[in-house]
């Protein structure tokens, strides 16, 4: 969740729910430190009691996970108590992914054209709304299929080149040339079409270790 959401009485709820959170830690905030469980130059990780006792404002017994990038310490906040069951650097790594829902509206928008309404009439936009949505979600499963059969992850498959390379496959299809589409984007020979973003840098190794040793 964004900082946006951060009201204890909200996160409190949301505890006793048996749900879990993951946030950031906002400036100036109280807290006591009752655990440590990690502190090197890269990570520090501790059990917290958040808050201060005042009437109608729950404490809250969370982890506080501070992860250094470059020169600047990032802190997150999470119910889940327990580093084993959720590791330091995984809880960064997750807050980090929440930008995905930002970029499933923008290629919804502007490669689906959901910004652009074809009718004013209230069932004519829901018609739209429902089409691009289910058309979205189809994607999705097509590129998470190219990523299952090339060997890479979801976030190596270009959504936008995907759609765009629907037209060839088409094409390729009526001729006889391919069957599959998942086969068609997956072939060595059709690598042009730019469904898998090439790596300009190889991706950091992602720290899984409950207790994360110095570096």
């Amino acid at each position: 969740m964004d900082r946006g959401f951060y009201h204890f009485q909200f996160l409190a709820a949301v505890v006793t729910a048996q749900a879990h959170f993951i946030t950031r830690l906002k400036a100036k905030a109280h807290y006591e430190v009752q655990q440590v469980f990690t502190e090197t130059n890269t990570c520090k990780d501790a059990l917290i009691r958040l808050g201060t006792k005042r009437k109608n404002a729950p404490q809250l017994t969370v982890r506080l996970i501070q992860v250094r990038f470059g020169r600047t310490w990032y802190g997150y906040l999470t119910s889940v108590t327990n580093p084993q069951q959720l590791p330091p650097f995984v809880v960064a790594d997750l807050y980090r992914r929440r930008w995905c829902i930002e970029e499933a509206f923008a290629t919804v928008k502007r490669l689906l054209a959901l910004s652009y309404l074809w009718t004013s009439s209230l069932n004519g936009i829901q018609l739209q709304i429902w089409a691009t949505w289910l058309f979205y979600a189809v994607l999705v499963d097509l590129a998470d299929a190219v990523a299952d059969e090339v060997g890479l992850s979801f976030q190596r498959v270009s959504l936008e080149m995907l759609y765009r390379s629907l037209y060839n496959f088409t094409v390729a299809h009526h001729k006889g040339l391919a069957e599959h589409p998942v086969k068609y984007f997956a072939a060595p020979e059709n690598q042009d079409l730019r469904v898998i973003k090439p790596i300009h840098k190889p991706p950091d190794k992602l720290d899984f270790s409950p207790f994360p040793k110095p570096t």
